[in-house]
Protein backbone atom coordinates (compact mmCIF):
# COMPACT_ATOMS: atom_id res chain seq x y z
CA UNK A 1 0.00 0.00 0.00
CA UNK A 2 1.39 3.47 -0.55
CA UNK A 3 -0.53 6.72 0.57
CA UNK A 4 0.11 9.60 -1.57
CA UNK A 5 -1.46 13.44 -0.65
CA UNK A 6 -4.56 14.33 -3.00
CA UNK A 7 -5.11 18.21 -2.22
CA UNK A 8 -5.32 19.18 0.82
CA UNK A 9 -7.90 17.11 2.46
CA UNK A 10 -7.77 13.77 0.78
CA UNK A 11 -5.59 11.10 0.69
CA UNK A 12 -5.18 8.53 -2.07
CA UNK A 13 -4.28 4.56 -0.77
CA UNK A 14 -3.01 3.00 -3.71
CA UNK A 15 -2.58 -0.84 -4.24
CA UNK A 16 -1.78 -3.39 -6.51
CA UNK A 17 -5.10 -4.84 -7.59
CA UNK A 18 -8.85 -4.75 -6.87
CA UNK A 19 -8.88 -7.37 -4.25
CA UNK A 20 -6.41 -5.54 -1.80
CA UNK A 21 -8.37 -2.11 -2.71
CA UNK A 22 -11.85 -3.71 -2.00
CA UNK A 23 -9.91 -5.72 1.83
CA UNK A 24 -9.08 -1.83 2.22
CA UNK A 25 -12.53 -0.14 1.51
CA UNK A 26 -14.07 -3.14 3.85
CA UNK A 27 -11.80 -2.49 6.53
CA UNK A 28 -11.92 1.04 6.73
CA UNK A 29 -15.75 1.36 6.63
CA UNK A 30 -15.98 -0.51 9.55
CA UNK A 31 -12.91 0.80 11.43
CA UNK A 32 -12.50 4.68 10.41
CA UNK A 33 -12.09 7.00 12.95
CA UNK A 34 -13.71 10.54 13.24
CA UNK A 35 -12.81 12.76 10.50
CA UNK A 36 -13.18 10.41 7.70
CA UNK A 37 -15.48 12.12 5.27
CA UNK A 38 -15.80 9.60 2.85
CA UNK A 39 -13.84 6.18 1.14
CA UNK A 40 -13.90 6.28 -2.74
CA UNK A 41 -13.35 2.90 -3.78
CA UNK A 42 -11.40 2.26 -6.91
CA UNK A 43 -10.22 -0.60 -9.18
CA UNK A 44 -6.77 -0.14 -7.44
CA UNK A 45 -7.24 3.03 -5.08
CA UNK A 46 -9.15 4.55 -2.45
CA UNK A 47 -9.42 8.24 -1.75
CA UNK A 48 -10.38 9.17 1.87
CA UNK A 49 -11.41 12.56 2.14
CA UNK A 50 -10.77 14.43 5.35
CA UNK A 51 -12.27 16.76 7.84
CA UNK A 52 -8.89 18.14 8.43
CA UNK A 53 -10.14 20.35 11.21
CA UNK A 54 -10.76 16.75 13.27
CA UNK A 55 -8.52 14.59 11.72
CA UNK A 56 -5.36 16.08 10.04
CA UNK A 57 -3.62 14.44 6.73
CA UNK A 58 -0.29 13.20 8.84
CA UNK A 59 -3.03 11.68 11.47
CA UNK A 60 -4.81 9.98 8.56
CA UNK A 61 -2.06 8.57 7.52
CA UNK A 62 -0.80 7.49 9.88
CA UNK A 63 -3.74 5.70 10.57
CA UNK A 64 -4.09 4.33 7.00
CA UNK A 65 -0.30 2.80 7.18
CA UNK A 66 -1.51 0.99 10.91
CA UNK A 67 -4.90 -0.29 9.33
CA UNK A 68 -3.41 -2.24 5.91
CA UNK A 69 -6.39 -4.39 4.16
CA UNK A 70 -7.12 -8.12 5.49
CA UNK A 71 -6.75 -11.09 3.11
CA UNK A 72 -10.04 -11.64 1.48
CA UNK A 73 -11.87 -9.53 3.61
CA UNK A 74 -14.50 -7.80 1.61
CA UNK A 75 -17.66 -7.97 3.52
CA UNK A 76 -18.96 -4.52 3.21
CA UNK A 77 -20.96 -2.81 6.15
CA UNK A 78 -24.77 -2.48 6.72
CA UNK A 79 -24.28 -4.96 3.28
CA UNK A 80 -27.74 -4.46 1.27
CA UNK A 81 -29.22 -5.98 -1.73
CA UNK A 82 -30.52 -5.41 -4.75
CA UNK A 83 -32.75 -7.12 -7.25
CA UNK A 84 -32.46 -6.22 -10.70
CA UNK A 85 -34.73 -7.83 -13.34
CA UNK A 86 -33.04 -8.24 -16.63
CA UNK A 87 -34.19 -9.32 -20.02
CA UNK A 88 -31.40 -11.63 -21.50
CA UNK A 89 -31.99 -10.16 -25.08
CA UNK A 90 -28.09 -8.44 -25.58
CA UNK A 91 -26.77 -7.80 -28.91
CA UNK A 92 -23.59 -9.56 -27.84
CA UNK A 93 -25.48 -12.59 -26.13
CA UNK A 94 -24.28 -15.17 -28.65
CA UNK A 95 -20.38 -13.51 -28.19
CA UNK A 96 -20.44 -14.35 -24.38
CA UNK A 97 -22.16 -17.55 -25.12
CA UNK A 98 -19.73 -18.81 -28.13
CA UNK A 99 -16.79 -17.84 -25.06
CA UNK A 100 -18.02 -19.72 -22.93
CA UNK A 101 -18.65 -22.67 -24.44
CA UNK A 102 -22.20 -22.82 -23.60
CA UNK A 103 -25.85 -21.52 -25.53
CA UNK A 104 -27.53 -18.03 -24.79
CA UNK A 105 -29.95 -19.63 -22.22
CA UNK A 106 -27.20 -20.67 -19.93
CA UNK A 107 -25.10 -17.04 -20.06
CA UNK A 108 -28.82 -15.89 -18.75
CA UNK A 109 -28.76 -18.71 -16.65
CA UNK A 110 -25.38 -18.82 -15.34
CA UNK A 111 -25.10 -14.94 -15.04
CA UNK A 112 -28.57 -14.82 -12.64
CA UNK A 113 -27.28 -17.26 -10.24
CA UNK A 114 -24.12 -15.67 -9.13
CA UNK A 115 -24.71 -13.57 -6.05
CA UNK A 116 -22.93 -9.99 -7.61
CA UNK A 117 -21.02 -7.51 -5.51
CA UNK A 118 -20.23 -3.41 -6.06
CA UNK A 119 -16.69 -2.72 -5.99
CA UNK A 120 -16.75 0.52 -6.94
CA UNK A 121 -19.04 3.35 -9.10
CA UNK A 122 -17.35 5.07 -11.95
CA UNK A 123 -17.68 5.91 -15.60
CA UNK A 124 -20.88 7.81 -15.91
CA UNK A 125 -22.68 8.40 -12.65
CA UNK A 126 -24.25 5.13 -11.09
CA UNK A 127 -22.19 3.01 -13.02
CA UNK A 128 -21.33 -0.18 -10.88
CA UNK A 129 -18.42 -2.19 -11.71
CA UNK A 130 -19.48 -5.45 -10.22
CA UNK A 131 -17.67 -8.33 -9.26
CA UNK A 132 -19.05 -12.02 -8.82
CA UNK A 133 -19.54 -13.37 -5.11
CA UNK A 134 -17.51 -16.68 -4.24
CA UNK A 135 -20.12 -18.95 -5.93
CA UNK A 136 -19.45 -16.90 -8.92
CA UNK A 137 -15.59 -17.59 -8.73
CA UNK A 138 -15.04 -19.69 -11.63
CA UNK A 139 -16.98 -17.23 -14.17
CA UNK A 140 -15.04 -17.15 -17.16
CA UNK A 141 -13.72 -13.30 -17.63
CA UNK A 142 -15.09 -11.50 -20.96
CA UNK A 143 -12.63 -9.55 -23.19
CA UNK A 144 -14.36 -5.62 -24.35
CA UNK A 145 -15.91 -5.68 -28.22
CA UNK A 146 -12.45 -4.78 -30.59
CA UNK A 147 -14.95 -1.34 -31.42
CA UNK A 148 -16.77 0.44 -29.10
CA UNK A 149 -20.15 1.01 -29.71
CA UNK A 150 -20.71 5.05 -30.46
CA UNK A 151 -24.31 4.47 -28.52
CA UNK A 152 -25.26 2.01 -25.77
CA UNK A 153 -28.80 2.43 -24.97
CA UNK A 154 -29.32 2.89 -20.71
CA UNK A 155 -30.35 0.03 -19.00
CA UNK A 156 -27.87 -1.78 -20.34
CA UNK A 157 -26.42 -5.02 -18.49
CA UNK A 158 -22.65 -5.50 -19.84
CA UNK A 159 -19.75 -7.52 -19.02
CA UNK A 160 -16.21 -6.94 -19.74
CA UNK A 161 -13.11 -8.53 -17.88
CA UNK A 162 -14.07 -9.84 -14.50
CA UNK A 163 -16.62 -7.06 -14.46
CA UNK A 164 -20.78 -6.68 -15.10
CA UNK A 165 -22.08 -3.34 -15.71
CA UNK A 166 -25.37 -1.46 -16.22
CA UNK A 167 -25.13 1.63 -18.38
CA UNK A 168 -27.05 4.25 -16.50
CA UNK A 169 -27.88 5.99 -19.28
CA UNK A 170 -27.23 6.49 -23.02
CA UNK A 171 -23.20 6.62 -24.06
CA UNK A 172 -20.80 5.21 -25.87
CA UNK A 173 -19.44 1.92 -24.42
CA UNK A 174 -17.57 -1.51 -25.57
CA UNK A 175 -18.32 -3.40 -23.33
CA UNK A 176 -20.51 -7.09 -24.19
CA UNK A 177 -24.49 -6.52 -23.94
CA UNK A 178 -26.29 -9.37 -22.70
CA UNK A 179 -29.15 -8.03 -21.43
CA UNK A 180 -31.41 -4.91 -20.51
CA UNK A 181 -33.15 -3.54 -17.27
CA UNK A 182 -35.60 -0.66 -16.74
CA UNK A 183 -34.16 0.00 -12.76
CA UNK A 184 -33.40 3.51 -12.87
CA UNK A 185 -29.17 3.22 -11.63
CA UNK A 186 -29.56 6.85 -11.25
CA UNK A 187 -31.32 9.43 -9.84
CA UNK A 188 -30.14 12.69 -8.59
CA UNK A 189 -33.44 13.34 -6.51
CA UNK A 190 -33.74 10.40 -4.90
CA UNK A 191 -32.28 10.78 -1.12
CA UNK A 192 -29.77 8.84 -2.29
CA UNK A 193 -29.13 8.90 -6.18
CA UNK A 194 -27.11 5.84 -6.97
CA UNK A 195 -29.24 2.72 -6.74
CA UNK A 196 -26.33 0.66 -6.10
CA UNK A 197 -22.87 1.50 -4.43
CA UNK A 198 -19.69 0.05 -3.08
CA UNK A 199 -20.63 -2.91 -1.14
CA UNK A 200 -23.88 -3.44 -2.12
CA UNK A 201 -24.94 -6.91 -2.96
CA UNK A 202 -26.95 -7.13 -6.51
CA UNK A 203 -29.34 -10.30 -7.68
CA UNK A 204 -30.29 -10.77 -11.20
CA UNK A 205 -33.55 -12.20 -11.78
CA UNK A 206 -34.67 -13.01 -15.90
CA UNK A 207 -37.27 -11.92 -17.24
CA UNK A 208 -39.20 -12.52 -20.57
CA UNK A 209 -39.78 -8.90 -21.11
CA UNK A 210 -39.79 -5.79 -19.45
CA UNK A 211 -43.00 -3.72 -18.39
CA UNK A 212 -43.82 -1.91 -21.35
CA UNK A 213 -41.28 -3.76 -23.69
CA UNK A 214 -41.74 -6.37 -26.32
CA UNK A 215 -41.24 -10.11 -25.64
Amino acid sequence: MRVLPCGDRALLAEFEGLAAARAAHARWRREAPAGVVELVPAARTVLVRLDTAVLGLGAAETWLLAHPPIANDTAPMAARTVTIAVAYEGADLDAVAAAWGCSPEAVAARHAAVDWVCAFVGFAPGFPYLVPGSDGAGLPPVPRRATSRPRVAAGSVALAAEYCGIYPRESPGGWQLIGRTDAVLWDADRDEPALVTPGTRVRFTAVRQLPGGAP
